[in-house]
């Protein structure tokens, strides 16, 4: 049986050296300093923890197991190796079937397996409200339910990997508790829950505040607030969206500095709509909306975001901008800090080839030439 060997090369973001990896049947064996210079650097690939679509490929509005692969080749095409599918607010019967779709699409494609590590379901069991529900649909909020959750993993063959929630329901800490009982990462967003329902969430075990500063109501107390509780709150990890819409350059810079790199990531939240051309269109989820050209995306006629439309790469560039870090602080946010509360293998000797080639475009852009997942290449598409 013939094994393959490759080796790609460019500069390590962290010395800006040369250096080389070398993979062997789609895991790595050997990392060394030296190679060409051609120019490109070369990193651990691009891990988004929350991704709703892509390219016009959507999760949320009736998805089946071609629409899942499709959506992971304009995955790779945008510069990301792996991600976690994000399922919104919906029906059961909706969620069901777009959890089987997804455990059909890795069933039937290896690659599509290893991209995909587990789901990230984001409600139904969030805050009814105006305001903290965001583009969820009101209609399908509900409370938390393990049964229902047992449900989701039987037809997906305990695929969902994380879960976020208000934790403002009464029957929050039983439910994180036996969520966590079963393997399962709780998160908390869309939320307008007091610092002491918030508190307790955190100590039966949620680890991740989603997208913090959206999915919040647009006017909250000075203090306390959703928002100080969970800057503040060690125990949590943050996501933030850098897209230049969902956070103003400051307010991302602040609690970037709050919460401290250590505990902080980078996701898309990217629906459909991203890597679209601008245009008015009418989605499944937000309705008739307006992509602009600065890739803001509006409901059509309001002020309001219906989602993020720039891919990851893009808020890599746009954090060590806004927030003066280094290139290598800002892949990081992006690479290994999604990975590690799960435990998913980073850049290392025997780890999967998951690497991102790429050049940096004279306005610090991050322009993807190849991705690996698992050492297979995937040319990027701009």
């Amino acid at each position: 049986m013939s094994v393959v060997t490759t080796q790609v090369w460019g500069r390590d973001p962290e010395t800006g050296q040369p250096r080389t990896i070398t993979f062997m049947d789609g895991h790595i064996s050997d990392i060394a300093p030296g190679g060409p210079d051609d120019g490109h650097w070369l990193s651990l690939g691009l891990f988004d923890l929350q991704l709703n679509g892509f390219g016009g490929h959507d999760l949320n509005g009736g998805t089946d197991p071609q629409t899942v692969r499709d959506l992971t080749l304009a995955v790779h095409g945008s510069g990301v190796s792996r991600f976690a599918p994000t399922l919104i607010t919906a029906s059961r019967a909706a969620l069901i079937d777009a959890l089987k779709a997804i455990a059909q699409a890795r069933d039937s494609d290896p690659l599509v397996r290893h991209a995909i590590p587990f789901v990230h379901v984001e409600g139904p069991h969030i805050a009814p409200e105006d305001g903290p529900r965001g583009a969820h649909p009101a209609e399908h909020v509900r409370p938390l339910d393990l049964a229902e959750f047992d449900a989701w993993q039987a037809a997906s063959g305990n695929l969902v990997g994380l879960v976020t929630l208000s934790p403002h329901w009464p029957e929050t800490a039983d439910y994180v508790r036996g969520l966590r009982s079963r393997g399962v990462h709780v998160a908390l967003g869309h939320t307008n829950a007091t610092t002491a329902q918030i508190s307790a969430a955190v100590e039966a075990g949620a680890m991740l505040s989603t997208h913090l500063g959206n999915g919040i109501a647009a006017q909250l107390p000075r203090h306390p607030n959703p928002i100080w509780t969970q800057l503040a709150e060690d125990r949590l990890w943050a996501s933030f969206i850098a897209d230049g819409h969902h956070l103003p350059p400051e307010t991302f810079k602040a609690m970037l500095r709050a919460k401290g790199l250590e505990r902080s990531m980078l996701v898309s939240d990217a629906v459909a709509l991203a890597g679209c051309p601008p245009a008015i269109y009418d989605m499944p989820v937000g309705g008739r909306v307006e992509l602009k050209a600065n890739g803001r995306l509006e409901v059509v006629g309001t002020p309001f975001l219906a989602g993020a439309a720039a891919g990851l790469p893009f808020g890599v560039a746009t954090a060590r901008r806004v927030a003066g870090l280094t290139l290598a602080e800002a892949l990081r946010l992006a690479t290994i800090n999604p990975r590690t509360p799960f435990q998913l293998p980073a850049l290392t000797v025997g780890a999967p080839a998951d690497l991102l080639r790429f050049r940096l475009g004279d306005d610090g852009s991050i322009i993807p030439e190849t991705v690996y997942v698992a050492g297979q290449p995937f040319p990027a598409k701009h």
